[in-house]
């Protein structure tokens, strides 16, 4: 069934765009970007370095059928070889094709002994609206968080703050369905399934009251939890505050106390020099139950909003400053109490022209894991990006 549905949208999709080519009308639009990306890991410097190179290419087409419909394709494609690709430690291919969704014939891959291609459509959706009506079929990101970091409101879309490269964001299979009752009200509907056939199913009612949007939220996650949450954003004088929390009990256990507690809350502020600061608290009960070994362990889980931190407790802090009109420089840090540890991710952006830049990245894990063994992981990242 998964394969007609997918067929059916991309020749629903073909034939509009033929049809509007052969009229003469121009409402077809297509943009993307072409990335080259290397990466260097390494404990110490001076020791051995495992290397990786990347090619990435992204399109995005958009069809606007009429005033009300239109209809969204948008895929990534990655070529990847080097050290990472070699290794026999871990199936790296399996790691870097994950497609945890329903329609997850969507990813594609061919892989050889040193290489990689994975071809991946992350967004597939056909859109209805009117002025206070908005309903959205397919494969799409459903955004919910107020937060910067973490997103205990984003049950649908986790993702992570380290995988810097992915703009866009994972997507979901979903039905989504968006009621306008006001100029500063949303009430909105979401069910997504993934690739177990599970269901997520949630409702979320988003206000504006005294200068702060609202917002509150419940469902049931995966089959398996029910969930409540809330959100806020707004400004404390100059300095914008907001947060999020949510809570997520076991539905088969639902007279006792096992559920958990998830909640973040960031603050931000710009000076005038221009100066860009924010910080953000993040407390996860979820902590105690997570069982990993390292770093990379926890990067090659699979992404959920009970797998946000590290630790209970988690602190973040960042600057960005415009060095030069063409330069901007951040650093960025966070410090995990539970593990003595901490990450650190400084980065360079340089503007060649409107549409070219270049960028450096580092990151920098260290903390204590099983046995109290000390871990420390060094990344650094040189990319190149030409959008179009």
């Amino acid at each position: 069934m998964k394969r007609y549905l997918i067929v059916l949208i991309l020749v629903i999709s073909a034939l509009g765009i033929y049809a509007q080519e052969d009229s003469g009308i121009k409402n077809i639009t297509l943009n993307g970007y072409v990335k080259y990306m290397n990466t260097i890991q390494f404990m110490e410097f001076d020791e051995g370095w495992a290397t990786e190179s990347m090619f990435h290419n992204r399109l995005n087409f958009r069809w606007y059928m009429s005033d009300a419909f239109t209809t969204g394709v948008e895929m990534r494609n990655r070529f990847i070889y080097g050290d990472y690709v070699e290794s026999v430690f871990w199936d790296y291919e399996e790691y870097v094709a994950e497609d945890n969704g329903y329609l997850n014939e969507l990813t594609q891959t061919h892989s050889g002994a040193s290489y990689i291609l994975t071809s991946t459509v992350d967004r597939l959706w056909m859109n209805y609206h009117t002025s206070k009506l908005d309903i959205t079929l397919g494969r799409q990101r459903i955004n919910w968080s107020q937060s910067f970091v973490w997103n205990p409101n984003d049950i649908f879309n986790t993702y992570s703050f380290f995988d810097f490269d992915y703009e866009e964001k994972p997507g979901s299979d979903a039905l989504r369905v968006q009621y306008y009752p006001g100029f500063t009200s949303t009430a909105e509907l979401a069910v997504k399934v993934d690739a177990e056939e599970r269901i997520t199913a949630a409702g979320l009612y988003r206000f504006n009251q005294w200068g702060y949007d609202f917002q509150f939220l419940g469902g049931i996650l995966n089959d398996e939890d029910y969930v409540a949450g809330t959100g806020w954003s707004g400004n404390i004088k100059d300095a914008g505050f907001g947060g999020e929390m949510t809570y997520i009990h076991p539905e088969e256990n639902f007279s006792d106390t096992t559920g958990k507690l998830l909640a973040s809350v960031n603050l931000n502020y710009m000076f005038s020099n221009s100066l860009y600061i924010q910080g953000e608290l993040f407390y996860n009960e979820f902590a105690d139950q997570m069982n990993f070994g390292g770093f990379n362990t926890f990067m090659r889980q699979e992404l959920s909003v009970k797998t946000l931190s590290f630790s209970k407790w988690s602190w973040f802090l960042q600057a960005s400053y415009p060095i030069h009109p063409l330069l901007d420089g951040t650093l960025a840090l966070m410090y995990y109490p539970d593990l003595d540890g901490y990450f650190v991710n400084p980065s360079l952006k340089y503007s060649l022209s409107d549409n070219i830049q270049l960028s450096a990245y580092g990151q920098i894990f260290t903390g204590e894991f099983m046995q109290s063994m000390e871990e420390t992981i060094n990344f650094l990242f040189f990319r190149f990006k030409w959008s179009f």
